[in-house]
């Protein structure tokens, strides 16, 4: 993927959505919805440099600007963009990003009464914050359509039940003794479970891995690339894990999941209509992101909950075609 615009003939059209994989994942539908309305335009997206083999199965975007900060302008000079789309946030810091572009057409919140586009509503669903910006400018999208394209590279254990013991925030972290308990009834019942992460979370990975009775080779946090996780989730047979990339990753790839929920709401941030369950317990969440233990929304979550929700899963006959084998039944 060209890593910047090249002049080729046709205007440019550029999304601006420099965060994390889950954050990337949920601006899909607007990405799509850019798409359908500019078809004859180059739409190139201005994220992280390390989402690129993410971005690649975005089949709405031509190419990646890397961009490393919120404050770092936008590398492209005046006249060179004739659409600009701030998906990155509602304050003054996004929308002065994208106004210093100086194109044509400006797709952000309204920062002040009588400017173009909507005011910035806070309790709304992530996915539909971003169509609602672009319907507002005359591009509909659809929330729920957050498909990408299958990754090209083989999953490194393509089948296995995919237990991703991370998260962004300890308070959203489940407990360890949990996910050990719940891939240990999966193993037991047949399935192959492997474990995720990322290299930061390996130690945790292999204490669940311990827990649960498995060796240590099960563990793949830390010896997968951005690449080879998303082939790992496209192809497993269920994933269990926390409200993390890896929960929006399974919704992308249509994967049986069960995503559980801490500080915030699976109305917020959840997985649009499919084989996937979010679990939470709304009626004690603290809703403190940066807490430092788990919510009580997911910590009440309990092991026999995620287990039901996987036999669910594997009980209903809206799954994939070819879905690997039940689950405790």
């Amino acid at each position: 993927m060209e890593q910047r615009f090249e002049a080729d003939g046709r205007r440019v059209a550029v999304a601006f959505r420099a965060l994390q994989l889950g954050d990337l994942l949920v601006a899909v539908p607007a990405l799509k919805a850019l798409r359908r309305a500019l078809p004859e335009h180059r739409l190139l997206l201005t994220t992280s440099a390390w989402l690129e083999p993410v971005v690649r199965l975005v089949d709405a975007v031509d190419g990646l600007v890397p961009v490393a900060a919120l404050g770092e302008p936008l590398p492209f000079s005046p006249g060179e963009v004739d659409v600009v789309a701030n998906l990155h946030g509602g304050g003054p810091e996004s929308a002065g990003v994208v106004d210093a572009v100086g194109a044509r057409l400006v797709v952000r919140h309204a920062l002040a009464p009588g400017e173009p586009g909507p005011r910035w509503v806070e309790e709304q669903h992530e996915r539909a914050r971003w169509v609602r910006l672009t319907g507002a400018f005359g591009m509909p999208g659809d929330p729920d359509d957050v498909g990408v394209a299958r990754p090209g590279v083989a999953s490194p254990a393509p089948g296995a039940a995919v237990v991703h013991v991370g998260a962004a925030f300890p308070s959203r972290e489940w407990p360890a003794d949990r996910f050990a308990a719940v891939a240990r009834a999966l193993e037991t019942a047949g399935q192959r479970v492997v474990f995720s992460g990322s290299a930061g979370e390996r130690d945790r990975a292999l204490e669940v891995a311990q827990g649960a009775g498995l060796p240590e080779d099960r563990v793949l946090a830390g010896r997968t690339d951005l690449a080879g996780f998303a082939a790992l989730v496209a192809e497993a047979a269920v994933v269990v894990t926390a409200d993390t990339g890896a929960g929006h990753l399974a919704s992308a790839f249509r994967t049986p999941s069960v995503v559980l929920f801490g500080p915030v709401g699976p109305e917020r941030w959840g997985p649009p209509p499919g084989p996937h369950i979010a679990l939470t317990h709304a009626e004690v969440r603290d809703g403190d992101a940066f807490a430092p233990g788990p919510d009580p929304a997911i910590a009440a979550v309990t092991v026999d909950e995620v287990l039901a929700a996987v036999d669910a899963l594997f009980a209903d006959p809206q799954l994939l075609p070819g879905t690997p084998p039940p689950g405790r039944r």
